[in-house]
This record gives C-alpha cells, sequence and structure tokens, in this order.
C-alpha cells in the first residue's frame, strides 16, 4: 500500500506528493511551533541576570536538529529545542554568589553555567554507548509503556500551567488563535488541514494587529496593563547581525548544578520518542535506536552549551504538530531547522516573531501541550497496559503524584553544591524503581500488542 497519501486520506510520509512549495509551508509551520517555547528559555534566562541571546540559541535549535537527524539517520521528525529543564539550574547560578562566584560578572557566570550543560549532554552519550553495548531491550525493560506512558502525560500536564498563564494575558484572543486552529483541522480541506497551527498564528496575529489599531490592550507579566502588540524591540533590532558566541568555561560548582537535570531531561527524551514513535507509527527506538537519539540529543547539547547555547531537548510543541498535521517526513523538520540558522542571523526577524502576543502562544499551547498528554494516554491504551493489576495501577498512582506533588522539585545540599531533582526526575526515578522492584511484570519490549502484552513503541 502506498503510504503517501493525501491529506485526506493517511498520514504523509513523503511531503513531496505535496510539491515543494507546500513542504516549506509545513517547515515554517514546524519553525512556528518551536519558535515560542525556545525563544522564551533565553527571555527567562536573561530575566534570572544571565545574559543567554536569542540569536545563540536559534542556532544551536537548528544546527542541534541537523545534527539529530544525521545521527539518526534521517528517519526520526524530531526538531531539538532549548530545553525548559535546565532554567532551576541556570537561576541557582545566577543566585549563585560564594567562594570564586562572589561579585562574578554575570556573562562569566553563564559561561561556567554552560560548562555544565556540556558535561550533561555528555551524560547522554554514556546512556547512549551503554545501551549499545548491552542492547535496547535490557535497557527498556525497566521502561515499560506503564513507566512512561505517565511520564508522557506529565510532560504535557507540567506545561499546562505555561499555556493557562500565557492565555489569561489576553483571553479572547487566545480563543481566536484556538479557534482557527480547531476549525482548519476539523474541517479544513486540503493544505488547510495540515497546517492549523501555522494559520492560527498568522491569523490569530492579523486580528491582534487590527484590534491593536483599535487600542486594545493586555497584560504584562506583573499584571500591568499594556498595549497588545509591543514593536518596541523592532526599531534597535539590526536586519542581520552574528550571534554572540564564547567558549564555556568548566567548575564543579557549576557542573554539580547544571549536570543532574540531565537525569530528568533523559527520561523526557525517552518519553518524546515514544511520543513521536506512537504518532508516527514506527519504532525508533529500534530502529535507528535509542542510543543513536540518545547520541544525537546529547552531543547537541554538548555543542549549544560549549559555545554559549542553552541545553537542547526534543520538542513535544512539533510532536504536537505530526499529531494535527499528519504529516511525518523528517524532511519538513529539516526545512524548519533550516529556518532556524537562517533567521538565528537576524535580530529584526527575532524582534518581529517576538512581537507576537504571548496570548497567542499560550492559545496555540493550550492544544500542543494537551495533545502531548493525550499522547502518553495513546501510548498506554494502545499498548494495552492492564491496569486492573493492582501492580500497574500503583506505578501509574505514584509517578503521577510525584510529577505533580513535587512541582518544585528536591534539593540536596553538600557545603556549597546545590543539585535539584525537577519532579519530573523524581517520577522518573520512582517509576523505574518500582517497576523494577514489584513482582508480577510481563512486559516485554518487542511484543507485539496483538499477542495481548504490553507492546514496544510505535507498533500499532
Amino acid at each position: 500500500m502506498n503510504e503517501n497519501k493525501t491529506p485526506g486520506g493517511e498520514p504523509i510520509r513523503d511531503a513531496r506528493v505535496l510539491g515543494v512549495p507546500k513542504m516549506l509551508i509545513l517547515g515554517l509551520q514546524h519553525m512556528f511551533a518551536m519558535f515560542g517555547a525556545t525563544v522564551l528559555v533565553p527571555i527567562l534566562v536573561q530575566g534570572y541576570g544571565l545574559p543567554l541571546s536569542i540569536q545563540t540559541t536559534l542556532f544551536f535549535a537548528g544546527i542541534g536538529t541537523l545534527f539529530f537527524h544525521i545521527c539518526t539517520k534521517l528517519k526520526v521528525p524530531a526538531f531539538l529545542g532549548s530545553s525548559f529543564a535546565y532554567l532551576g539550574g541556570f537561576e541557582a547560578m545566577a543566585k549563585l554568589d560564594t567562594g570564586k562566584y562572589a561579585g562574578m560578572d554575570p556573562a562569566v557566570k553563564l559561561q561556567y553555567a554552560c560548562g555544565g550543560i556540556v558535561v550533561a549532554g555528555l551524560l547522554y552519550v554514556i546512556l547512549a554507548a551503554v545501551i549499545k553495548a548491552v542492547g535496547v531491550k535490557k535497557v527498556m525493560r525497566f521502561l515499560p509503556p506503564v513507566v512512561t506512558g505517565p511520564i508522557i502525560i506529565l510532560i504535557g500536564l507540567n506545561l499546562a500551567p505555561s499555556a493557562v498563564s500565557n492565555a489569561s494575558t489576553c483571553w479572547w484572543l487566545a480563543i481566536v488563535a484556538m479557534a482557527i486552529i480547531v476549525a482548519a483541522n476539523i474541517w479544513g480541506k486540503g493544505m488547510v488541514k495540515i497546517i492549523p497551527i501555522l494559520l492560527g498564528v498568522v491569523g490569530s496575529y492579523v486580528v491582534a494587529l487590527i484590534a491593536n489599531a483599535m487600542g486594545a490592550t493586555a497584560l504584562d507579566a506583573a499584571g500591568n496593563v499594556v498595549p497588545l502588540i509591543d514593536f518596541s524591540g523592532l526599531a534597535s533590532a539590526a536586519p542581520v547581525g552574528i550571534q554572540p558566541f564564547f567558549l564555556a568555561k568548566f567548575d564543579l560548582t557549576s557542573i554539580f548544578v547544571m549536570a543532574p537535570i540531565a537525569i530528568a531531561a533523559m527520561m523526557e527524551h525517552i518519553g518524546d520518542m515514544s511520543a513521536i514513535s506512537a504518532t508516527v507509527g514506527r519504532n525508533f527506538i529500534q530502529d535507528p535506536g535509542l542510543h543513536r537519539t540518545l547520541m544525537g540529543d546529547g552531543i547537541a547539547t554538548s555543542l549549544a552549551g560549549l559555545f554559549g547555547g542553552p541545553a537542547n531537548t526534543t520538542y513535544g510543541e512539533n510532536t504536537g504538530v505530526l499529531v494535527l498535521s499528519r504529516v511525518y517526513d523528517p524532511n519538513v523538520v529539516r526545512l524548519a531547522a533550516i529556518y532556524a540558522v537562517v533567521l538565528s542571523f537576524s535580530p529584526a526577524f527575532a524582534a518581529i516573531v517576538n512581537s507576537i502576543p504571548t496570548a497567542i502562544i499560550g492559545g496555540v499551547s493550550f492544544i500542543l501541550y494537551g495533545m502531548i498528554s493525550a499522547i502518553g494516554v495513546r501510548n498506554v491504551v494502545e499498548n494495552r497496559v492492564d491496569f486492573t493489576n493492582s501492580r500497574n495501577l500503583i506505578i501509574a498512582a505514584i509517578i503521577l503524584v510525584c510529577g505533580l506533588g513535587f512541582s518544585n522539585g528536591i534539593t540536596f545540599s553538600a557545603g556549597e553544591i546545590h543539585v535539584t531533582l525537577t519532579n519530573l526526575a523524581i517520577a522518573a526515578i520512582a517509576g523505574i524503581a518500582l517497576n523494577a522492584v514489584l513482582p508480577g511484570k510481563d512486559y516485554e519490549f518487542g511484543a507485539d500488542v496483538t499477542e495481548g502484552r504490553s507492546g514496544d513503541f510505535g507498533r500499532y
């Protein structure tokens, strides 16, 4: 059967059947989906007092994605954007004011923080080497769908407050964005049906421009009334500019602050690979292999940190785009990566995109973040996880409570060194441990779900 179907039928696995112009538009949609969250990381880090560059972040998101695709044999339709998991580490580094960090220039502190990110990325490579040495089946027996499914659900649920917070700056505009996306995806025909996110962003932005001209307002993070669209950054932005690269510096304190976050990030990576596999219907954990996806993500993270960028991670936003568009061709994601690299040379473009009202990002995120959790539910259902089994019920319950209850994580102190485990890391550790010690495990990685067992990821 031909896998390259038209938009009204089966998923499209080769976007060339749509023609080059439509492929370019699809790539633009993926770029818009990742852009808001990717640039939000340096904006938040700048708020902590560390001068992380938006341009550098965009550059390494694009380069990291392209490198990831090379590592994964060009098979996995994933985009690597800047990771939110490391925000706590950046904040901790910004607040360090003892020992050598007392009175240190924020730009130098950022160099040390990036050194910790380099080491964090190398931890991915170490895990990838272990998986390659012992085999993915021995590793994945500790990560069955009863563990990864709830973790995927948590990824979406943890992002949900961000969507609500952003949408609350102007609820009517967020609803406009959501309405356009829903209408395009449910009732749209042809190309309209497969670019709902792009239409939602552009359509609601046009509405915002009109409303702004009529004097409409929004709320900022502090609750102050501000214009709906802020063009102030555009006036001072040059059309073309080089990214402010720098070399990372290394210190044990910064390494212990940043590197342990890789525990949560690696679990998130495995969850994202499971989600993408479930979405696309391909078992990427077996082919091209979890060791390859981890290696690609890890080296991309280390490369970014080495030259002044934040850690990368596979982006759930783009998985949400895959769900809605049903276009699974990795070439489309690579186009988005190329766009990101090119646009990273334009401060003016970054300023234009940053002028998109926060409420629009919130409206889009409402759907995309919900899609991530829904994929986690699908992962559990389609792998036939038996929740009449008390063992499975206990594992899922504790994962969910840890992931939602430890909202601020847990911080361990050893002298001047503070190590924080995020809620996702705690949930992952609890789930893996319980799955390993509780009796009655019936999972076998690679088993076909049609045989009535908990199956692998993506084989549906």
